[in-house]
């Protein structure tokens, strides 16, 4: 493991797969050992994705070889499991969000500043071929001056195909919690941070009945808004839309759309690494589809890298605890928006991430 930073996975559902694949391309990454609150599960993971050791999650906070901890148990423990990796000293990296709570969170960050210790949180998706090229091109001014923004999730929810679909409909799901922090941790790198929100949200239908293989026809108890509306007042000016939903049956909205002084920029779907760009420019009679400047064969782990890899160099790392915070601060604040029935001014604030650079070989992250 020399020059390599030591792994443990704690929590090994259903995004595992994406996670030991993505995290196994980086040469900076070892993954070293897994956790479940559920053993045999664990174990049933370990010899499927060959990783040597399978502890209890007290073991595997305190084994010498783990750097860090790899966080991807479900939403409602995501701050305890974090607290106690910066507690037992390690680094964390956290499936999103990075807590359900704002008070978690920021008593998650002072926890690891005290503790000297990184914490990064998903999405780290804007790390890919997509989003970099969108970064570009704004930062390049090819829309020129940015004046709103629009997001849209749109869909029936995930009881069709989640194997354990129920924590979806309990506090720290719903569509917000569960999806906004794709599209709002995008729309953060691309204009910045939010300054001020208003929502607006509902439970459409306060029972969902599965209609997976593993569950067909269990009835879950809808415990969070299901549909949820927010106007996003960036500190830089730009006004944007979002829309978060498990209730639509289907949509002909696009994902992201930012809108500049000298054009439009159609943003690929936030939740995945590469997909297609699209710009009108003044003047122009046609869409122009971009290519990519940076690889979109990278996947969700390279957010994790990149922490590894600012830590053996002592730069700031892109999918960091201060950006997660602020996601988790306006997606509270939407719904306190609603409830309250007015605007909630955010005191949080967070700077962009530092882009990717041009060029870089499979597996690395630095010029």
């Amino acid at each position: 493991m020399e020059n390599k930073m030591g792994v443990g996975i704690i929590g090994c559902g259903n995004i595992l797969n994406q996670y030991v694949k993505g995290c196994r391309a980086f040469e900076v990454l070892e993954i070293v050992s897994c956790a479940d609150i559920n053993h045999e599960k664990a174990a049933v993971a370990a010899e499927k994705y060959a990783i040597p050791q399978v502890y209890s999650v007290e073991d595997l906070l305190s084994d010498p070889h783990v750097d860090i901890i790899l966080n991807l148990t479900v939403p409602n423990v995501h701050a305890e499991v974090n607290q106690a990796t910066i507690a037992a000293g390690k680094h964390v990296y956290s499936e999103k969000p990075l807590a359900t709570e704002r008070q978690a969170g920021y008593l998650t960050l002072s926890a690891a500043e005290e503790k000297r210790v990184r914490v990064g949180c998903a999405p780290d998706t804007f790390l890919g071929g997509g989003l970099q090229t969108c970064r570009k091109l704004l930062d390049d001014g090819w829309i020129g001056q940015p004046v709103g923004a629009t997001a849209f999730m749109m869909s029936r929810g995930p009881e069709s195909w989640h194997p354990n679909p129920n924590f979806f409909y309990q506090p720290g799901g719903g569509p917000l919690f569960d999806m906004a922090p794709y599209y709002l941790t995008t729309l953060i790198q691309l204009l910045g941070p939010i300054s001020r929100v208003a929502g607006a949200d509902r439970i459409s239908f306060p029972e969902r009945i599965a209609t997976s293989n593993k569950r067909f026809g269990d009835r879950i108890n809808v415990e969070v808004a299901t549909h949820s509306t927010a106007l996003l007042n960036f500190s830089a000016g730009p006004i944007g839309v979002l829309i978060t939903s498990f209730d639509i049956v289907a949509s002909e909205l696009p994902r992201i759309e930012i809108y500049g002084s000298e054009g439009t920029l159609s943003v690929p779907d936030p939740n995945f690494f590469g997909g297609i760009i699209r710009i009108r420019r003044a003047g122009a009679e046609e869409w122009q589809e971009i290519p990519l400047t940076h690889s979109s064969s990278v996947g969700r782990g390279i957010g994790l890298a990149d922490m590894a890899q600012a830590i053996r160099t002592g730069r700031e790392h892109r999918a960091n605890g201060e950006v997660a915070y602020h996601v988790l601060d306006v997606m509270e604040a939407i719904g306190e928006s609603s409830s309250q029935e007015c605007h909630i001014n955010i005191q949080s604030s967070c700077s962009r991430s530092a882009p990717l650079p041009l060029g870089l070989l499979p597996g690395r992250l630095d010029g």
